[in-house]
């Protein structure tokens, strides 16, 4: 009796796992056993010309899928032109590939793998023929290969030297300014003294002397030198064009300034002053030789001129005897 329970148990129990065993089967059978298809428009092309490789899977009952990397031949002949974005057409979902050879000869594609909900699906290996393009020659007329063209200049070809050009320029530019500065005449540096009048005319002054001119018989020189500091100092001090005046017409303006600025110039040392000019045009224009006692006056009457028209020498003369 226990024999016949116990047998009776061990078939039920096989038939249960018997059920689910099936039931296992099935619903895996149903997940993965999905439709993967390839689709090529040819097999056989010309060199340069393209293929159309298509994986398609149909997508019911599909959860995920994962197309491949395409994997070409092994000796690397086939290439990929373009691989597109994956798309779908009623029930399937495609991705394509463009592929094209420059090699004739006839070439494997390997299987591919593709992954659907984590299961992978083998796509057959396909053969490619690569052929070259005949040419006939007896029809087709064979021609030397031409030379190439060299397309006209644009404006755009020389933006880049224009720049440089410009830049070469203002560098010149500054250079020649900063060597022109360095070397202005002195002329155009006494335009803009570094020294106040007054100061510039004694330093002249002294100068002069140490020249020696005298000693060396060049009295017309040493005239027209110490003219030229008077003429520079009144000039500069007073502001009237007094290197470019006649002595008559230098002592008329500065007449008329005396009075007009009350400076209160002493009468004796524009009469000075007048008598050096006149002297000084004498020996220049008319080859006169003053006397060595007169040449010495006339240095010393320079010196007093210059001191009794400066600015500060009149206004302290004249609190001097404001004070008196």
């Amino acid at each position: 009796m226990i024999k016949k329970q116990t047998h009776i148990n061990s078939n039920i129990f096989s038939k249960s796992l018997f059920f689910w065993l099936l039931v296992f089967v099935f619903t895996t059978g149903f997940k993965t056993n999905a439709q993967v298809d390839l689709k090529l428009d040819t097999t056989k092309i010309r060199i340069g010309e393209q293929i159309e490789y298509i994986i398609s899977v149909d997508k019911e009952g599909v959860d995920d899928i994962a197309f491949p990397k395409l994997q070409l031949d092994s000796l690397k002949k086939i290439e990929v032109v373009k691989s597109f974005d994956i798309d779908s057409v009623k029930n399937s979902i495609f991705k394509k590939y463009l592929l094209t050879s420059f090699d004739s000869g006839r070439y494997m594609i390997p299987k591919q793998s593709v992954l659907i909900d984590n299961v992978a699906h083998q796509i057959d290996s396909v053969f490619i023929d690569v052929s070259t393009v005949a040419v006939d020659t007896t029809k087709q007329k064979l021609y030397p290969i031409k030379p190439i063209v060299k397309e006209p200049y644009t404006f755009d070809d020389f933006k880049i030297y224009l720049w440089w050009l410009l830049g070469i320029l203002l560098l010149a530019a500054l250079i020649w300014y900063l060597i022109r500065r360095s070397k202005r005449s002195p002329e155009e540096k006494e335009k803009v003294p570094a020294i106040p009048p007054f100061e510039l005319a004694k330093k002249r002054l002294k100068e002069l002397d140490d020249k020696h001119l005298l000693e060396k018989s060049r009295v017309k020189q040493y005239y027209v030198e110490l003219t030229d500091i008077v003429r520079n100092f009144i000039e500069s001090e007073m502001h009237i064009p007094a290197l470019e005046s006649t002595t008559d017409e230098l002592m008329e303006t500065i007449a008329d300034f005396n009075q007009n600025s009350h400076l209160d110039i002493p009468k004796d040392t524009l009469q000075k002053l007048k008598s050096l000019l006149q002297d000084a045009d004498l020996v220049k224009f008319a080859k006169s030789k003053p006397l060595p006692n007169e040449i010495d006056l006339h240095r010393q009457d320079a010196e007093n001129i210059i001191d009794i028209m400066h600015p500060k020498a009149v206004n302290k003369e004249k609190r001097e005897e404001d004070g008196q």
